[in-house]
């Protein structure tokens, strides 16, 4: 009896599911409103009404979201956004895919208007036998766009509730859905609902959408998924852990047939290709190459990788939100257009001649980076590395904050440049001297702590070899720099006061790739054992490049948002740090070493003006070459990647080989890291419209020396007193012997005039004891001198 009732029951509630699906069915093709049906399976109060309030205008709108990074020539850089999610046109997913998604779950999509009534019809009267069960759903592919749609937005913004109650099993939702979904049909074409679809998706693994899941499951593309492929992505979809070919094969392989069945059956794929398809094993298919980051993707992924560092933390990117994560939110959710100052010419160029001395995955423990900056703007034109992303993410270009390494590496002789700068600042001549001790690589010359100017300088002495022999006695400021004469510059920083010279060095943007300065100590403030980066040697030869004035290095021209609006983004923050006329001078000294220096036989100096400094560190562990033209400048830095071993001993270049430049047993700047600037120079300056260095002035030929009074021949007390009354400190540097009387000034250093507040170097007579004359005293001249002492203490 119970069994009767029952069964009664049931024939009464499948009555019932006609008669709602004949309202429910009619009203919805003829564009009417119909009753809402509630979670009880009851008729809801409000019936007509309530659908009609339903709002019905709905609007795709989450994929338009993704960021665009772009170069300067407008080429996507990369898509940065919160999934694993490559967006691609339909026409590059496979035919097989759009028909195995479609078999299996819409097989009337391109007939229906966004309700399949026979699927509702299905799903209703299973809904009203089993009021206590689950809501079957029985969705077209365009009312899974929808949910999955508004379920993206909701999580895109932040709001949990609203995308769980996207996906609720109610009436109430499912009304909404429909009414939704006939307004996509009324104005979307079926191809673009599948593109959306196809591209919203989620199939597991972390992979949304058909292009990221080929990729990460097969290795190839949308358009190139077969038959199988196709099959086996399309059933992942109503269920994407249970079926996940990688978690669960077995249940994989069989959704995967039944989806090759239903093709069949459709005419979407014949019986053999179908049979065919079935006999490969999904663990076989698997081809998987986990989900990647956004950089990993990307055709310059270290350039990419800064860019979106700076877009987190530079000030100038406020313009994006307060915080790193306020920022991230915006590009990965803006949908903003991202144009980069990278060209991609430029980039192309630098990478390809960089990788032809540094070959990527040697191993040999050599990397190598180019920047390319323009001067006057800090615009980074160019970002090279000679390593594999995949394995090494550290960008050697940039600082720790950009997401570079801590310090940097040691830049070598590319530091004598800033002495140059503070000396000619202090109205040193371009022609001026300094007198150096001899030196050889065996016979260092010494500094004494006695001799330091200030806190820069050294508590012990400092020996400064020379790869070379060098003669003792007067050297002048270009003669230096074209040999690059060690003993040279730390006479020179010693007469400046280092700490001086270090306060140059950060006014034109040097510095330590944590932002410290880039050295306290003499030896790395005057000869490059201070580290550095890359990007900001560039940048500070960039600042001479553009007479004088510094520049932030800025990697962003625009930003806007998906409507065409532009946000605001500051321009180039620049200051002048150091006049016009210095600039000129240090580039006439710099435009000598490469017309005469080690580097003259890589660049025609006649044809196109440039400058530049090579730089090789201690054991020849690291070497540059920091060079520039009015337009571009551009720092090659070839080294150990790990400068050396856990104990501490440096690692050497020497010996090892350099691509196409060959093994190499002695490396300097000029050996490796010069040829590969000027190939690059000479390629990405080709067609550019030659440009001349300014001219230094008078001024900076002559200086700004003033007499002082002779004191030859005096005692000490009495020339230092005739000195101070002049205005000029002086010291004893040395005693010689000389024909002068003893215990008196036989000459000095400087001669003649000197710079106002030079400290005037005496050395006093010993007799004429020794059998040997005298050094040469120099002739002074109107306006010239024989600039700074001390070297020779």
């Amino acid at each position: 009896m119970d069994g009767r009732a029952h069964n009664v029951s049931a024939v009464l509630r499948l009555l019932l599911g006609f008669v709602v699906l004949s309202t429910v069915a009619g009203l919805l093709m003829a564009g009417l409103a119909i009753p809402a049906v509630g979670a009880s399976g009851q008729v809801a109060k409000g019936g007509v009404a309530f659908f009609n309030d339903l709002p019905s205008e709905f609007t795709v709108s989450p994929l338009a979201q993704q960021s665009r990074i772009l170069d300067a020539d407008g080429k996507l850089i990369a898509n940065p956004y919160d999934e694993n999610r490559i967006i691609v046109p339909l026409k590059k997913i496979s035919k097989n895919m759009q028909n195995a998604q479609i078999a299996i779950e819409d097989a009337r999509f391109y007939e229906h208007g966004g309700l399949d009534v026979r699927g509702f019809s299905r799903a209703m009267i299973s809904n009203l036998q089993n009021p206590g069960g689950e809501v079957q759903g029985a969705s077209t592919l365009t009312q899974q766009f929808v949910k999955v749609t508004i379920q993206e937005t909701a999580l895109r913004r932040g709001d949990k509730e609203a995308a769980r109650a996207a996906v609720d099993k109610n009436y109430a939702r499912k009304l909404q859905e429909l009414k939704y979904a006939l307004n996509v049909e009324e104005n979307f074409t079926k191809e673009q609902i599948l593109e959306g679809y196809l591209n919203l998706v989620y199939y597991g693994d972390q992979a949304y959408g058909v292009e990221a899941a080929a990729l990460n499951y097969f290795g190839v593309t949308a358009a190139k998924l077969d038959l199988g492929q196709s099959a086996l992505l399309a059933g992942i979809v109503q269920q994407p852990t249970a079926y996940n070919p990688v978690l669960n094969p077995k249940d994989s392989q069989r959704r995967r047939n039944l989806v090759l069945d239903r093709m069949q059956a459709l005419g979407m794929a014949s019986a053999k290709d179908v049979a065919a398809a079935k006999k490969v094993d999904v663990t076989k298919m698997i081809n998987r190459k986990p989900p990647k980051g956004v950089c990993h993707r990307s055709a310059q992924p270290y350039f990419c990788s800064f860019v979106m560092e700076y877009l987190q933390k530079s000030p100038q990117m406020a313009v994006l939100g307060k915080t790193p994560a306020d920022r991230m939110k915006a590009i990965n959710q803006g949908g903003l257009t991202i144009r980069t100052t990278l060209k991609n010419g430029y980039q192309k160029t630098a990478q390809k001649e960089l990788v032809k001395a540094v070959p990527v995955n040697n191993k040999q423990n050599l990397a190598g980076a180019v920047t390319i900056i323009e001067p006057g703007t800090g615009k980074i034109l160019a970002m090279a590395q000679a390593t594999d992303f995949s394995k090494y993410q550290t960008n050697l270009n940039v600082d720790q904050k950009y997401g570079g390494g801590p310090n940097g590496y040691q830049i070598g002789s590319t530091a004598k440049t800033f002495a140059l700068v503070e000396a000619l600042e202090r109205g040193m001549p371009l022609n001026s001297t300094i007198t150096i001790p001899s030196t050889s690589p065996e016979r260092p010359a010494t500094f004494l702590p006695s001799q330091m100017k200030d806190e820069c300088g050294t508590v012990e002495p400092w020996k400064v070899r020379n790869d070379v022999p060098v003669s003792g006695g007067p050297m002048s400021l270009r003669e230096g720099v074209i040999k690059s004469v060690n003993p040279f510059f730390a006479a020179l920083n010693v007469k400046l006061g280092a700490c001086s010279v270090r306060d140059t060095q950060v006014k034109m943007g040097l510095h330590r790739a944590d932002g410290k300065a880039i050295s306290d100590t003499i030896a790395g403030i005057a000869l490059g054992a201070g580290e550095s980066t890359p990007m900001s040697v560039a940048n500070a030869y960039a600042t001479l490049a553009a007479n004088g004035k510094y520049c932030e290095p800025m990697p962003i021209t625009s930003i806007t948002t998906p409507d065409k609006k532009e946000i605001k983004v500051p321009g180039p923050q620049c200051k002048q740090v150091i006049s016009a006329d210095v600039a000129a001078g240090v580039n006439d000294l710099l435009q000598s070493v490469v017309r005469e220096g080690t580097v003259r036989r890589l660049w025609d100096s006649n044809a196109r003006p440039a400058a530049g400094k090579t730089g090789t560190t201690e054991k020849h562990n690291q070497i540059w070459f920091a060079g520039f033209t009015p337009q571009l400048s551009t720092t090659v830095w070839v080294g150990n990647l790990k400068p050396a071993s856990k104990s501490g001993k440096l690692y050497t270049l020497a010996g090892k080989c350099f691509g196409e430049y060959g093994c190499v047993p002695r490396v300097y700047g000029s050996t490796v890291a010069a040829p590969v600037w000027s190939k690059i120079m000479k390629a990405v300056s080709k067609g550019m419209p030659v440009k001349q260095f300014k001219a230094p002035s008078s001024d900076i030929r002559n200086g700004k020396y003033e007499s002082f009074p002779n004191v030859i021949g005096r005692g000490i007390e009495n020339a230092q007193r005739i000195l101070k009354e002049a205005g000029f400190d002086s010291y004893v540097a040395g005693r010689v012997s000389s024909s002068a009387q003893i215990g008196t000034v036989a000459y000095t250093d400087p001669a003649g005039s000197a710079l106002p507040g030079t400290s005037i170097g005496l050395y006093i007579s010993t007799g004429q004891a020794q059998a040997q004359a005298p050094p040469e005293q120099p002739k002074p001249k109107p306006g010239r001198g024989g600039g700074g002492g001390g070297g020779d203490g």
